[in-house]
């Protein structure tokens, strides 16, 4: 035992088993001593640091004293910062003063020399501070705009995205940038399990945000300058025409996170009063393997999605707003079905994810191939299900029924916001309410839902009378747990992640006879809740009472 741990036991701050279990611990979890010794709580880091700096004869200094933009981070780069943590603190001639919270860490010191080509002094500061300041300044440089240098070669063994990326590299000064940052853009949106990324060009300003579990949240705010280079690297990587700035266009990218996974990103540009706008929608193939199980469904309504998709025919809507995951639960039905005994066809705009042993269709409106055509491929090609990614018209909604009572199971989408309105919607498209009641046999209406953070949600006690005045049954809060959200480092605002709320609805005889009576959609609605189809409120509720989210995020999306 020697150096800063002999100091510890010799000054009686730490006794010698303390020291000695947390050398061990440190050389068991491969941390430093001080970080094993601050975890711990057994000392103040205050008090490591002075101790620190008396046994190594090194200053002391406090970080708070110092305004962090003027460090001179540019000088190390940031993977041996977040490496050995540690912070350079300020250039004095040729000589660099190192921030850190062990002095006998040479390792670190010697690469920083090594790759600064400066003598380096070690400072003293307190571990806590010293990690929260690292913490911030790598959050914050993220996409900094790092030299052709920095811009390495892993990129090209990360990203497959069809363009040269080596002559981009390879340009002195131009191209290499961007390629870097815009890199660094879509693997944080990754990262962070953004859905989309939205990046704005406005008079003064130029603007990127994350939309992460639906919510939409500002990560950077670029040089204006930079705006028109940004959105042409995009618009390449999309294959779209850089040369057209005058209407919106559509792409795709793709990019390689391993030999076996990759994301695609759908993008769209939109020409606006200050420049384009790009909208990236990630598309992850993962997320259509889900299992049914994990989407969020009753058992109760489970059992009816798997009954309706065991039905040799009939017509399967799934509605929503954009972005409630209509086509996850499309896809999980479609992949339940997916065997060697059916042949499935899906026609979609556009394509968002490559499913084997699916014939998947990509219509083309420029030149006729809408979705009503290609129903009627469809129908020539002796399919058993037929999915259609959305009913847009009364002739696509025609022809879908048609294929529904002909002996085809069809599975498409429709942009409503409960089951009873789905059928009001389709009546208003034209179709005859007999049709309707003979060719439906399941609605499902759903949202997503934030879940609460389990490493910070917080009990949270709510008297029984406003509950009830919520909507809460007596079945509902026999054993409720009611949490709030609280938010921590390792989550948004205290959500993280999503799970679906659903209503599903088959259509039953009585159903079947208020359709074609010509019923509206509160008796429609009303007759599914005398049946025990709850709605989506009835849905948040449960949710709430298993703790799955807060009552404040049920009463935001029902």
């Amino acid at each position: 035992m020697g150096g800063l741990a002999r100091r510890l036991v010799t000054d009686k701050l730490l006794d010698e088993s303390q020291v000695a279990a947390a050398i061990s611990l440190a050389a068991r979890d491969n941390i430093p001593f001080v970080a094993q010794l601050v975890s711990s709580n057994q000392i103040s880091e205050r008090s490591i640091a002075v101790v620190a700096a008396q046994e190594f004869g090194i200053p002391v200094l406090d970080l708070d004293a110092f305004d962090p933009k003027f460090f001179p981070t540019e000088l190390v780069d940031n993977k041996l910062l977040k490496k050995h943590n540690v912070l350079p603190l300020y250039q004095h001639s040729n000589k660099l003063y190192i921030a850190v919270a062990d002095p006998a860490n040479s390792t670190a010191l010697d690469e920083i020399k090594f790759h600064t080509g400066m003598p380096v002094e070690p400072v003293v500061v307190e571990q806590d501070k010293l990690s929260r300041i690292i913490g911030k300044l790598l959050t914050s440089s993220k996409y900094a705009l790092e030299p052709a240098t920095r811009v390495g070669a892993s990129l090209a063994q990360t990203i497959d995205l069809g363009a040269d990326l080596e002559s981009a590299l390879h340009n002195p000064s131009e191209e290499a940038p961007i390629v870097g940052f815009v890199n660094n853009l879509l693997q944080d949106a990754i990262r962070k399990v953004a859905s989309d990324i939205h990046i704005e060009p406005y008079e003064k300003a130029y603007r990127i945000r994350f939309r992460v579990d639906g919510i939409l949240q500002e990560v950077n705010r670029p040089p204006i300058s930079m705006a028109n280079r940004i959105a042409s690297r995009l618009k390449i990587m999309s294959q779209m025409d850089i040369s057209e700035r005058r209407i919106p266009q559509d792409g795709r990218i793709k990019l390689k996170l391993s030999s076996t996974r990759a994301i695609d990103f759908r993008g769209n540009t939109l020409p606006t009063l200050w420049g384009e706008k790009i909208v990236l929608r990630l598309l992850d193939p993962a997320s259509t393997r889900l299992g049914i199980d994990e989407l969020g469904y009753e058992d109760c309504q489970k059992q009816l999605y798997l009954g309706a998709l065991r039905l040799n025919q009939g017509l399967i809507l799934v509605t929503g707003p954009t972005g409630s995951g209509k086509t996850v639960s499309l896809y999980t039905g479609l992949n339940i079905l997916n065997t060697a005994e059916r042949n499935i066809s899906a026609a979609e705009d556009p394509v968002e994810i490559n499913l084997e042993g699916i014939n998947q269709l990509a219509v083309n409106n420029k030149i006729g191939l809408n979705f009503a055509a290609a129903l009627r491929a469809f129908l020539r090609q002796d399919p058993d299900v037929v999915m259609v990614g959305e009913i847009r018209d009364l002739e696509t909604a025609e022809i879908a029924i048609r294929a529904a009572q002909t002996g085809h199971l069809v599975l498409s989408t429709l942009h409503t916001t409960s089951a009873s309105e789905t059928i009001t919607r389709l009546q208003n498209m034209g179709i005859p309410a007999f049709n309707l009641a003979t060719s439906l046999s399941l609605i499902i209406a759903q949202r997503l839902i934030r879940r609460l953070c389990n490493l910070c949600k917080e009990s949270v006690e709510i008297p029984e009378k406003v509950l009830r005045e919520e909507g809460f049954t007596s079945k509902l809060l026999s054993g409720a747990q009611l949490y709030q959200a609280v938010g921590c480092k390792h989550c948004s605002d205290g959500y993280k992640g999503r799970i679906g709320i659903y209503e599903v609805v088959p259509i039953t005889d009585s159903l079947s006879r208020i359709i074609m009576a010509g019923g509206n959609s509160i008796q429609i609605a009303d007759q599914s809740q005398a049946e025990g189809f709850h709605n989506l409120r009835h849905s948040a509720l449960c949710k709430v009472a298993r703790s799955l989210t807060s009552l404040e995020e049920a009463n935001r999306l029902t």
